[in-house]
């Protein structure tokens, strides 16, 4: 099983700076083991933590290997998981409880992603949290707020399928659009803000309201990869005393956490809208690109979709 990503798009666009040309696509991604694992027999279920570190850097060498200085990841900088077989290093390879589904065992890297910016951002369970951007990264966010006891989730999003995915899956979500946010915050929070603001739109126009949502001394979290430089009101950051966090990918321990979590709460799977075979890559990528319900389309390589 493989999920289409972000990432993906925009290799797909001929737009990312580091995948070349005749490239396999694909980061996440789960199947079973067929040979040359030293220990693994056959048919045991895996997914693959996609990170590929130099070692012999600073961060490498001082326990951060997720910011390696030359970091790579299969499916971006090498083949990937768009393919009937893989060939990845034996170290990269995560066992996946036996019992867990191989399309569950697909979110196990953006769940982690999610898993990764709560533990580096300064979130306490009880905090309330707003999130703006409900992509998978954005819903996956949302319920792993909610799995390790946020006391209140809110999530910002203009596009009316996803606002409906979220309100599917329990949470208030308000269209900017329609609701201005600071008019919703202030009514929500008595004028305060929320403890923690996690950004994982990536669009500039977010970054004001991200930076007036926010109660004084609280905690903003940038998950989105911006592509182009954005305006950051800094003078708002010192008067409200703020702590910015940017985050990168998850360490092993959050792809632990992750499988953790996805097998004890089986809403991260209601975020999979569609599952395709490979013949009809095209059309996974076309929802995506194009106007659709879809929030994270798989492709499976069994045979059974």
């Amino acid at each position: 099983m493989l999920g289409i990503c972000g990432t993906d798009l925009s290799i797909f666009a001929g737009t990312h700076p580091r995948a070349q040309e005749n490239l396999t696509m694909g980061h996440e991604f789960s199947g079973t083991i067929e040979n040359g694992h030293p220990s693994l027999p056959a048919g045991t279920k895996v997914t693959v933590n996609p990170l590929l570190s130099c070692g012999q850097c600073t961060p490498c060498t001082t326990g951060h290997p997720h910011v390696c200085e030359t970091l790579k990841l299969i499916g971006i900088d090498c083949d990937g998981g768009m393919a009937e077989f893989v060939d990845v290093p034996v170290g990269n390879i995560v066992t996946l409880p036996e019992q867990m589904p191989l399309e569950v065992g697909a979110l196990a890297e953006p769940v982690a992603v999610t898993v990764h910016a709560i533990r580096q951002g300064g979130y306490t369970p009880g905090d309330r949290a707003l999130v703006f951007g409900a992509g998978t990264i954005g819903l996956c966010l949302a319920l792993t707020l909610r799995a390790t006891g946020a006391s209140e989730v809110v999530i910002v999003e203009t596009n009316a399928h996803r606002l409906k995915k979220a309100e599917e899956l329990g949470f208030v979500a308000i269209n900017p659009l329609d609701t201005p946010v600071m008019d919703f915050v202030n009514t929500q929070t008595n004028g305060s803000g929320y403890d923690c603001v996690f950004d994982c739109a990536g669009h500039p126009a977010v970054l004001a309201n991200v930076m007036e949502s926010v109660r004084v001394r609280g905690k903003i979290v940038i998950i989105a990869g911006y592509k182009k430089p954005a305006e950051v009101n800094l003078l708002k950051g010192m008067f409200k005393e703020l702590s910015i966090q940017f985050v990168r990918v998850y360490t092993d321990k959050d792809f632990d956490i992750a499988l953790d979590l996805l097998m004890k709460h089986d809403q991260y799977q209601a975020i999979i809208t569609h599952t395709l075979p490979p013949e009809e890559a095209k059309e996974g990528f076309d929802l995506l690109t194009q106007s659709s319900d879809a929030v994270k389309v798989l492709f499976d390589f069994t045979g059974e979709a």
